[in-house]
């Protein structure tokens, strides 16, 4: 079926738009991501990509001719196929959800998945048998649960297979448990300042109970993990206790029990990433999984990766008074963020206690005296009581042996419906690789649901994922950094605003870091957000949808931030992208 072309809709105030130059004319062959033409609205010029590929069948609106949004201005298809007037774009088929959505945007056929997989069937509505489920999801971490629920919202018989607790790494051993310790660490990094705001305590000195501090994170994750239960019995999912071996033929097999489903969603999640080097078996190597129920605080703790986790549980020991030592092959922590903010994060962890050690990498751990001699490749060693392995995570596939599924090193390729090479077999979250974040989890199991119960009818975004790092400051960004953008666009522009002069900081003691905003120097498209400062985590969120949004800064700017906030920095780090942040020193020119 050939694929409308459609004027965009570039801004929330755009109501028609010029056609300046088609880039392909009729008859040319068109590859998904092509330029296809350049438009301008009232605010900006624009090149238009094709989302799908085949051959330009017909150009219905000039160059020169302004066209309303959302009008058709040509065709996409097949080499001699026959355009339908009335033919629904792609953008229909995106947002189509159930059915009904289908039904009422007039599509008959779901739009096939990317190359070299076969589109799955139209959902099945014959009669299903007792021990058999629309849906079987095997994982009940955060794309697992999210696509049993979502499966079952859409009308489906949902089963859901977990070997151990619901809620998978996120909630039992991952964000939650570590940002329940990370508060720990934020209050007595208020007791420090205590005194210099008036608030003189009867003592300033204080213990640690850490039996209490993991009974307390136990409640947190017990709280969470029956929620996650109760909400997948509320929705009539039917649930399985037991590691769930999946057969080709779309059977799961449950200890002695085998159930069988039209559709499979794999969301088996991660493990800990683990180094083939000598002495890393010794008990006193911790991974991410064994510290958050560590009972007694070690004098001294090596922690062997810089990366989120690390970097994250290293700050919960430092603030305990333990000595950290943080060891990372890359030449800075955290090396996937911008190297700005990473930088001054690294400053900001040194000034707290922590030592940093970078570029260098872990070749030989040795056991001696009750501690451990952790010997560098660049001839140094560090002495500590405990290290902690903190290296990222690796795809599960317990479970998935008998698949022959198509894999992308060690983990399973899926395209943009998250279906695998397997027609009706769907992968979302960890076990796929593409963003190990719960969020993105939460997004690519609800994907990975809907087309398994309607056919390929959405893709998963991901494009613009936030990220953060629970650390004090907090961390965090969406898009890309300073470093790819200039790779990518070459001219740029970077908008700066600083914490150290917001009155909410100020008056929190919280007036350290910035927010950087960068955008395309033509167009004023935001490339990329990354803060470093107080409630970071919550302020990327705004950024995020600002960008799903495709709002350009200039369209940010027309927006009143509230005051006093700490999103005002956010707000000027954006103005600052054309030299017009108020609470700024003029730019050198």
């Amino acid at each position: 079926m050939a694929v409308e072309i459609i004027m965009p809709k570039l801004g929330v105030d755009m109501q028609e738009g010029e056609i300046i130059e088609w880039k392909k004319q009729e008859g040319d062959t068109v590859n998904e991501g092509d330029i296809l033409l350049e438009i301008m609205s009232d605010k900006t010029n624009m090149e238009i990509e094709a989302e799908d590929a085949g051959v330009l069948l017909k150009i219905v609106r000039k160059d020169g001719e302004t066209v309303p949004v959302t009008e058709v201005i040509g065709y996409i298809g097949a080499e001699g196929e026959a355009i339908e007037e009335g033919t629904k774009a792609a953008s229909d088929v995106e947002v189509a959800r159930t059915t009904e959505d289908l039904e009422a945007a007039g599509l008959e056929v779901p739009k096939a998945p990317e190359q070299g997989t076969a589109p799955a069937a139209k959902a099945d509505k014959t009669p299903l048998a007792n021990n058999e489920y629309d849906i079987i999801v095997v994982g009940g971490g955060p794309a697992g649960y999210y696509a049993a629920i979502r499966g079952a919202q859409l009308g489906g018989k949902i089963a859901i297979v977990e070997k151990s607790e619901f809620g998978g790494t996120c909630l039992n051993v991952g964000c939650i448990p570590t940002k329940t310790y990370l508060k720990n660490a934020e209050i007595l990094d208020g007791l420090k300042i205590a005194a210099g705001r008036g608030i003189n305590l009867a003592s300033t000195n204080y213990t640690i109970d850490m039996d209490k501090t993991v009974e307390f994170k136990n409640t947190v994750v017990k709280t969470l993990t029956g929620g996650v239960k109760g909400l997948l019995k509320a929705n009539k999912v039917t649930l399985f206790n037991g590691l769930g071996q999946v057969n080709p033929d779309k059977t799961v097999t449950i200890g002695s029990e085998t159930i069988k489903g039209r559709n499979i969603i794999l969301a088996t999640g991660s493990k800990v990433s683990r180094i083939n080097i000598p002495g890393i078996d010794s008990k006193r190597v911790l991974t991410s999984d064994d510290i958050l129920d560590l009972r007694e605080m070690p004098k001294s703790l090596a922690v062997m990766g810089g990366g989120v986790v690390g970097i994250e549980l290293g700050l919960v020991w430092a603030s305990y008074g333990v000595d950290v030592t943080v060891i990372e092959m890359a030449d800075r922590i955290i090396p996937a963020m911008d190297k700005e903010v990473s930088t001054e994060l690294q400053k900001i962890l040194s000034k707290k206690g922590m030592t940093i050690k970078t570029s260098v990498g872990v070749s030989e751990i040795v056991e001696e005296n009750n501690q451990l001699k952790l010997k560098l490749n660049n001839g140094e060693e560090v002495v500590a009581e405990k290290a902690l392995l903190s290296i990222g995570r690796v795809p599960q596939m317990n479970g998935l042996e008998n698949l022959d599924l198509e894999m992308d090193r060690n983990r399973i390729k899926v395209n943009a419906y998250q279906e695998t090479s397997i027609p009706g077999i769907y992968a979302p979250g960890d076990v796929n690789g593409t963003k190990m974040l719960a969020h993105a989890a939460y997004r690519m199991g609800e994907v990975a649901a809907e087309n398994a119960m309607h056919g390929n009818v959405r893709k998963a975004n991901l494009e613009y994922t936030p990220a953060a790092v629970y650390t004090h400051p907090e961390v965090a960004m969406v898009g890309i950094t300073e470093e790819e953008a200039r790779k990518q666009h070459g001219d740029i522009l970077v908008g700066r605003n600083s914490f150290t002069g917001n009155g909410r900081a100020i008056a929190s003691n919280e007036a350290h870091g910035f927010v950087k905003v960068i955008a395309d120097a033509k167009f004023h498209e935001i490339l990329g957000v990354h803060i470093i400062g107080p409630a970071a985590a919550e302020m990327i969120n705004e950024a995020a949808t600002i960008m799903e949004a495709e709002l350009t800064v200039d369209e940010l700017l027309l927006s009143i931030h509230g005051h006093p906030t700490f999103s005002e920095v956010m707000y000027e780090a954006f103005a600052d992208v054309l030299g017009e942040a108020i609470h700024n020193p003029p730019k050198r020119k």
